[in-house]
């Protein structure tokens, strides 16, 4: 076996059980996203725009819809954090616990920023009836120039 299929044999192992800790049925083209996603073992932000090329690039048969439905239910699983930086445009972000984000407004690129550099000294109560689920801190840049 060459070496590019030992790689693409590992990612495929890795993804596989990315999903089988989460109780995710591993559909052929689940197993495919998240390869692409978890494969190499890195962290990373995508859209589901991003993630649809790039499933295109490695030669993936998957529509839009089948991206965009496939980033909801990993995100309802817990595999993925959903990062909203305006009303048009999300990030799943396979880093899952809390930290805080880089929104780079010149470019469109997400990246995480150094945890533990931000401090809440205090949060507002949430209305009645209602809990805090999450905070999401992103802190939106430009290039200086």
């Amino acid at each position: 076996m060459s070496k590019t299929a030992d790689n693409q044999e590992a990612r495929l192992a890795r993804a596989g059980k990315w999903l089988a800790d989460a109780g995710v049925r591993p559909t052929r083209q689940r197993r495919a996203l998240a390869a692409l996603l978890v494969g190499d073992g890195r962290h990373r932000h995508v859209t589901a725009e991003s993630l649809f090329e790039a499933a295109s690039a490695a030669g993936e048969r998957v529509a839009l819809a089948t991206v965009y439905n496939t980033l909801k239910s990993f995100t309802e699983s817990g595999l993925l954090a959903e990062i909203t930086v305006d009303g048009a445009r999300s990030y799943f972000d396979t880093r899952t616990e809390d930290h805080p984000h880089f929104y780079w407004e010149d470019d469109g690129a997400l990246s995480d920023a150094p945890t533990g550099s931000v401090e809440l000294a205090r949060l507002p109560a949430a209305p009645d009836g209602a809990e805090i689920a999450r905070v999401d801190v992103v802190i939106r840049l430009r290039r200086a120039r």
